[in-house]
């Protein structure tokens, strides 16, 4: 017999002095921690060791009495670590659990040195260690909340950064564009008040300042009945800029004119008490009048553009609102996450249909992490599919829930993996562009509400539905 297999060898009396101070075992029965000194392993590692590799057999539990572990998970192409035990812990396969396989890398931070207890003597454990079991089941249930928090919060963390990325190329258009006709409002209308300053050092008829307020008027006027095809936009401006050419004045300036209301006959009364370099100066000064007026209405388009997604940003995330339950308007929340996709949505030319039954009711839940649900299944409706493809969401009671359906024309989800989308960090995507926790966390929050989602696909058909109850 191994000298280290006797009760009173000095490692062994060494190894059950170490338990009875183990903080985990306090209280625990004497018999009990005597049983796990006899079935423990005394286990060495070095910093750098990687005790358990991703996707790979837990051998059994771990009683640290020094050193640190850290569970070090890769997702999306990043690694971070998702969990860590220091001396005094327990962690591992634990009684009643259904780890199969790490879910991380498990490494040596710290120099380790403690007991294993191979997997097939923990689960005897409930047998002849019932006090232990109890204290290490609760211990089990408090990791999986960690686990799930960690989780939820990893994907919501990869959520925002899409956001935000989505965010920056969708507000800096307006934004840009808003700067950019700000400049050009200033050099235009500086052009304008030029103009008109020849005109004052003039002699110009009563009957003519008139004609040229009214003209004005209908410079700064935009009526969106004129709203015409590029053909007959263009066809407008050469006419403008012919009739400029005839009247040897700057053709450059027939496209300003072309976007007011104002009609070639109505510019053509002008010339009846005007020419030379008056005449010239009232058709500079009215194009550049409805130059400054049209720079307004795209400064006003593109800071409209702004706030709308501001507060599209605002209800997508339930900003400024408390973190208890309350009435969620499930169509608001669905238009409002389309406004946060609308970049990727344009970039693939992809048509989004949301159909939303009339009167629906609100349903008590969280709002924010609602919006998370949606955000998450139109995100891989866009991605799966096609260029100029087709994404239809539908929203309708039936009987006490609320149904939401997203479909979308992609090539479908394969037969071999369909049972698997729902596991938490299983992706099809790309390394660097998928956590593999979308859908496990939608699922996670619909089931949070007491819903039920599920999926169903074919070659070029995918469908999800979400089902949530309406009553408390």
């Amino acid at each position: 017999m191994n000298t280290t297999d006797r009760p009173d060898h000095p490692s062994n009396i060494e190894t059950l002095d170490r338990l009875r101070d183990f903080p985990v075992l306090a209280g625990i029965p004497e018999n009990e921690v005597r049983w796990l000194q006899e079935q423990g392993e005394p286990v060495r590692y070095a910093v750098g060791d990687v005790v358990v590799r991703q996707g790979g057999f837990v051998p059994g539990m771990y009683v640290l009495f020094e050193g640190r572990l850290a569970n070090v998970v890769e997702q999306g192409g990043v690694k971070r670590i998702a969990m860590e035990w220091s001396g005094g812990e327990i962690t591992g396969y634990l009684p009643y659990s259904r780890m199969s396989t790490a879910r991380g890398n498990t490494t040596v931070e710290e120099p380790v040195e403690g007991l294993l207890i191979p997997r097939e003597i923990v689960d005897e454990m409930p047998a002849v260690c019932p006090k232990l079991t109890t204290k290490l089941v609760h211990s089990m249930l408090d990791r999986v909340r960690e686990f799930k928090a960690n989780d939820l919060q990893l994907e919501k963390l990869v959520s925002l950064g899409k956001l935000a990325a989505g965010m920056a190329h969708e507000l800096n258009n307006p934004s840009s564009a808003a700067l950019r006709n700000a400049k050009l409002l200033r050099e235009t209308f500086e052009a304008a008040e030029s103009a008109a300053d020849v005109l004052r050092a003039g002699t110009v008829s009563a009957k003519t300042w008139k004609l040229l307020g009214t003209l004005k008027e209908l410079c700064a006027t935009h009526d969106s009945s004129m709203d015409m095809s590029a053909l007959e936009r263009a066809d407008r401006e050469d006419a403008f800029c012919d009739w400029l050419d005839h009247c040897n004045l700057d053709s450059g300036l027939g496209a300003q004119l072309a976007g007011s209301t104002l009609t070639l006959e109505q510019l053509a009364e002008l010339t009846t008490d005007l020419n030379g370099e008056q005449l010239a100066a009232a058709v500079t000064w009215l194009a550049h009048t409805a130059s400054v007026h049209a720079l307004i209405r795209d400064i006003e388009n593109a800071s409209s553009r702004v706030h709308h997604m501001v507060n599209a940003i605002k209800g997508f995330t339930y900003m400024d609102r408390g973190s208890a339950p309350e009435p969620v308007d499930i169509g608001k929340g669905l238009k409002d996450t389309i406004g946060i996709l609308s970049s990727r949505i344009q970039q693939k030319n992809i048509q989004v249909d949301l159909t939303v039954s009339p009167d629906l009711p609100a349903i008590t839940g969280f709002g924010g992490e609602l919006n998370q649900v949606w955000n998450n299944l139109l995100d891989n409706a866009i991605d799966a599919s096609p260029e100029n493809g087709t994404v239809s969401i539908k929203v309708a009671r039936k009987g006490e829930d609320i149904v939401v359906f997203v479909t979308d024309n992609g090539p479908g989800i394969p037969a071999d993996i369909s049972d698997r989308i729902f596991e938490p960090f299983f992706t099809t995507k790309p390394i660097g562009q998928g956590s593999g926790l979308g859908l496990d966390v939608a699922q996670r929050i619909v089931n949070l509400h007491r819903g039920v989602m599920s999926a169903s696909s074919k070659p070029g058909y995918t469908e999800f539905v979400v089902k949530l109850p309406t009553t408390g």
